[in-house]
């Protein structure tokens, strides 16, 4: 992950995308009419009108394909969106930071045998599918470091997902800007103390479930889920990179290290 200034870089073709919500088609809307809009195949950056869940959803979807994503709040917590403006967009654009940020790659095996991948920008859990507990082994870069862990489940975040689901589950919050990730359990049953770990952004993580028929798992990237699970590989992609875009002091580095700080 890296962080700097554009460099007053031009990004003069716009792609405009709504959550959906009448504010956001109002917004992007009023947008339009002023800015002009283009193909996303067309665009230098994409706006997201919208909360969180759009600009995760924008990730994905630009995701390979090099397009900064600019977002604007017109949902509720909007933690990874910059402030609701009309006016000024083209020149906020030009001197917004850049954060690049890499996601998860995230391989499944079924019980029936079957391949499934996925990519995460915020995390990689394993959720227990019924009332019985998930029974998990894990191996870190092909050594055991815990060979039973019975818990709802387990995740793995990168740092800019370290402030969502893993910080509800307990999990440390990490600057942006760190090479590390957090594996964090969920309500773990035993062993009972156990609080989670950092590992290097260079690390893979192995998962693998016992007792599938009597405690199935669920495998979620993000958004995208797989059931009845038997094993899971998780790592950080370095090859790919996203790229945020945000207003002058309200880079994701402070929104993070702001978040460290509130009481």
């Amino acid at each position: 992950m890296a962080e700097a200034h554009n460099g007053a870089r031009r990004l003069e073709r716009i792609h405009f995308l709504s959550s959906g919500t009448p504010a956001a088609d109002e917004a992007r809307a009023r947008l339009v009419g002023r800015y002009g809009d283009v193909h996303s195949e067309d665009a230098d950056v994409a706006v997201a009108l919208g909360g969180d869940g759009l600009m995760l959803q924008t990730l994905h979807r630009f995701m390979g394909r090099g397009i900064p994503i600019y977002g604007m709040n017109r949902g509720s917590v909007g933690f990874l969106m910059n402030e609701f403006r009309e006016t000024g967009l083209r020149k906020r654009l030009a001197l917004a930071q850049s954060t690049i940020i890499n996601p998860l790659k995230m391989a499944t095996e079924t019980t029936r045998g079957e391949i499934r991948e996925a990519r995460a920008v915020n995390e990689v859990s394993l959720l227990r599918q019924s009332a019985q507990a998930a029974k998990l082994r894990i191996f870190v870069d092909g050594q055991i470091r815990l060979a039973e862990l019975t818990a709802d489940g387990v995740l793995l975040a990168t740092p800019a997902g370290s402030t969502a689901y893993n910080l509800s589950a307990g999990g440390p919050i990490l600057p942006i800007e760190a090479p590390l990730m957090a594996l964090t359990p969920i309500s773990a049953f035993r062993p009972r103390h156990w609080r989670g770990a950092l590992l290097s952004s260079k690390a893979e993580v192995v998962i693998e479930v016992l007792e599938t028929e009597k405690r199935p798992v669920a495998a979620v990237a993000d958004h995208t889920e797989f059931r009845d699970i038997a094993r899971v590989v998780a790592a950080l992609d370095d090859t790919t990179g996203l790229e945020l875009l945000h207003d002058p002091g309200h880079s994701m580095e402070e929104r993070i290290l702001r978040e460290q700080f509130r009481h």
